[in-house]
């Protein structure tokens, strides 16, 4: 369940902490991520990959290397909370918070916003206001946040954990429900969305993950939101496991039943205790009930090395607290389709060996699209390829799947060779992508010509 957090891991496969902390693997960023990585091989799924940040932790150069080369999305831990943010009333600080966001923007990384409102972590002051100036002090709290991170924020938990456990469906008590009433979770979603029109709203909660009398009361709100047309975009599913609470057996069924309401979900706060195999195979049923979900738009697991977990002594992440990769990553990576070896670009081939290469835009939004490059054999077998791509300015590559990349002092052209997919028979076909992040440029990228080994 959501309480304080910390976290943190390493970027070393196969190193050890000292290897990770060298200057060539740090420089390792998002924007040209190999196909091994979980957020590129998320991306080819048309899916995020994110993980929960803690501000603090982002000098260790570990954990910003680990940070940068697997991860597509962030979520701070505690930095939007209440008490980070306004632990006096109407004096605002942003500052751990704007050194998440902009580290995330400068590697094109999804940011999802957590939390607005939520009975816990909250200073003292807003217990002790009446009704009218707690409704005020609600509303300004959501605009001034909002408002800071307006443009920059892909997703917000407009309410985390407004519904109690067990089997009442009832309310949580808080100093909302008690002075507001029910009304107070659709008021801060209509405040959220006259802010910024262009976030995904998300109402967030754990314990919802399968089918019981807590997700059903989940259901039955979201349901009459979306009856009525209170904004709601998103329900996260929060997914903290262990043996005595395991992955419900109907849980791609539950994230199918909110996305029928006509809303996303996401995995929001993932992690599983355990070690070995049995938590290898909860983390890819967790991601398999995503993928078969079209709706399901991402996954965030909470943390990037069980050194810095809430539930460090369970162990639930994906790396452990030397930054090494757990048997649950590589079952994730496996799940998302990723490999995790990298190759060459061959040498080698015949005379006369060709190749070809088409661009296709494969989906397109406000702020950014994926574009897919098919690279195709001539009429004689091929070893290897390779092939530029150039971004008009100011546009920027976040992901990069099922290639290698290089960049020209400019940072415009991508060089990119291949990784698994070297050998091509006369006439066969591969094919690599990219999410660009438009940066106010919606121009389409120019492909030059394909040079074949």
């Amino acid at each position: 369940m959501d309480m304080p957090k910390a976290f943190s891991r390493r970027a070393a496969r196969a190193l050890t902490s000292a290897l990770l902390a060298t200057a060539t693997l740090t420089a390792l960023s998002h924007s040209a991520a190999a196909a091994g990585t979980l957020g590129s091989a998320a991306a080819g799924k048309g899916r995020y990959f994110g993980t929960a940040v803690a501000a603090s932790h982002l000098g260790e150069s570990a954990y910003a290397g680990t940070l940068d080369r697997e991860f597509s999305a962030v979520t701070p831990e505690n930095e939007m909370k209440w008490d980070a943010t306004e632990s006096t009333r109407n004096t605002f600080t942003f500052a751990a918070a704007d050194q998440i966001v902009s580290h995330a923007q400068s590697k094109g990384m999804k940011i999802r916003g957590h939390t607005l409102v939520w009975h816990s972590q909250l200073p003292s002051w807003v217990s002790g206001l009446g009704a009218a100036d707690l409704r005020t002090a609600m509303n300004n709290h959501i605009t001034q946040l909002m408002q800071h991170y307006k443009g920059k924020i892909y997703a917000w938990d407009v309410v985390n954990e407004a519904f109690q456990d067990g089997s009442s469906g009832a309310r949580r008590s808080s100093p909302f429900q008690d002075k507001l009433g029910d009304g107070y979770i659709e008021e801060a979603f209509r405040t959220a969305r006259s802010v910024d029109p262009d976030a995904k709203l998300c109402y967030n909660d754990y314990n919802t993950d399968g089918v019981n009398a807590k997700s059903n009361a989940v259901y039955n709100m979201v349901k009459d939101f979306k009856s009525r047309g209170v904004p709601i975009d998103c329900v996260g599913f929060q997914s903290h496991f262990n043996s005595a609470s395991p992955v419900p057996s109907d849980y791609r069924a539950n994230l199918q039943r909110f996305a029928d309401l006509g809303v996303d979900v996401q995995i929001t706060e993932l992690d599983i205790e355990g070690s070995g195999t049995a938590q290898a195979n909860s983390y890819a049923t967790v991601v398999k009930a995503c993928l078969a979900v079209s709706r399901c738009t991402g996954m965030t697991v909470w943390g990037i090395t069980d050194k810095y977990s809430w539930r460090s002594s369970g162990t639930p992440l994906l790396f452990d607290s030397n930054y090494a990769e757990k048997p649950a990553y590589d079952a994730v990576l496996t799940a998302l389709g990723g490999s995790g070896s990298g190759g060459g670009g061959g040498n080698g081939g015949g005379t006369g060996a060709t190749c070809t290469v088409v661009f296709t835009k494969t989906a397109d939004w406000n702020d950014g699209y994926n574009g897919q490059v098919t690279v195709t054999a001539g009429a004689a077998p091929i070893t290897g390829w390779t092939t530029t791509v150039t971004f008009p300015a100011p546009q920027k590559v976040s992901t990069l799947w099922n290639g290698s990349a290089s960049w020209d002092s400019s940072g415009t052209v991508m060089t990119v060779r291949p990784t698994y997919n070297a050998d091509l028979a006369a006439g066969a076909s591969t094919s690599f992508g990219f999410t660009v992040q438009k940066n106010g440029s919606s121009s389409a990228p120019t492909v030059g010509t394909c040079t074949a080994s």
